[in-house]
């Protein structure tokens, strides 16, 4: 049963990270939703959340505990700004910019990044695997943003740059948690570090400077799913199927995240997806599932060591 529960838990969360996306594409398109402001206040919410759970439910001590040491407060602050809330940001401009199916797939080049990062690095070796692994990347990412056509690009260039620079982010987000992930429990650091980023962006767009006036019940609800579902809880939901089953079968069944994404996109948004795209993304989920079953060798390094648990942020 609790195996079962499991599955479900980590199902579920991969499938509103992958929905959340395409909601959020939703809300820029149709409501004019300020990407600065849904960003901060997804943010803060979620993160204030999330270390409310921790404060239920687990360790308590560790909220407080990571601020006492300088080096591990420069470090959250530092996770904070440069890994969660890029992350973030870039994730969401790739989205407004294009559709939550390219951004979702572009941030999911991180994988291939962190390979050829440890490569030149010679902190690991270039295995068939991640020959195999980067050449399926360089083949979807071909198909996913030209259909096949060399002449022109079917993705505006502004949402392939933000895509591009969120799979960056992403790469530095899950290699510089490493240390940190190795002394406190993956809610606190999350949740910190999305306060931080909301805290700090909100120089930027206060996030009490917002029109609501023309907002409609729907879009409520879609804010509503964004920030709770789409982020909160998909995330507390994939942390808590680690109680059950192994972090290379999270990581599996996570994968269904982009496929979400893809289908919510393509038949809930009624975004055009050409037949080549359609390949590009069976060689990007394909990368996916590669590395999902290979966690143990080449992209061992990039991996959190306390309890495995890998990190999400979609």
């Amino acid at each position: 049963m609790n195996r079962q529960k499991g599955i479900i838990l980590v199902i579920t969360g991969a499938i509103f990270w992958g929905i959340g996306g395409t909601v959020a594409k939703k809300l820029f398109q149709q409501y004019q939703i300020d990407v600065d402001w849904l960003v901060t206040i997804r943010l803060l919410i979620a993160g204030f959340l999330l270390l409310t759970v921790q404060f239920l439910r687990k360790d308590r001590s560790q909220i407080l505990g990571v601020w006492r040491t300088r080096r591990t407060a420069i470090q959250l602050i530092i996770f904070g700004l440069v890994g969660m809330l890029a992350v973030q940001y870039t994730y969401m401009a790739s989205i407004k910019h294009g559709n939550a199916a390219v951004a979702t797939l572009l941030q999911y080049l991180a994988p291939v990044m962190i390979i050829v990062y440890l490569i030149f690095r010679k902190q690991t070796v270039l295995t068939k695997r991640d020959l195999l692994t980067v050449i399926l990347a360089l083949v979807g990412c071909f198909f996913l943003l030209t259909n096949g056509s060399i002449s022109q690009l079917s993705v505006s260039t502004p949402a392939i740059v933000w895509g591009v620079l969120s799979g960056i982010a992403l790469a530095f987000y899950t290699l510089y948690a490493v240390p940190l992930l190795a002394q406190f429990d993956s809610l606190v650091i999350v949740g910190w570090a999305m306060l931080i980023g909301g805290f700090a962006l909100s120089f930027i767009h206060p996030p009490w400077q917002m029109s609501f006036t023309g907002l409609t019940f729907e879009a409520y609800f879609y804010l509503f799913f964004v920030i709770i579902f789409g982020t909160m809880i998909a995330f507390w939901f994939y942390i808590e199927s680690l109680q059950s089953l192994q972090p290379k079968e999270s990581s599996l069944l996570g994968s269904i995240e982009p496929l979400a994404a893809v289908l919510t996109t393509v038949f809930w948004l009624k975004e055009p997806f050409g037949l080549f795209q359609w390949v590009g993304t069976a060689c990007i989920i394909g990368l996916i599932f590669l590395l999902a079953m290979n966690k143990e060798s080449s992209s061992r390094s990039s991996l959190p060591p306390k309890n495995e648990e890998p990190l999400r942020v979609s």
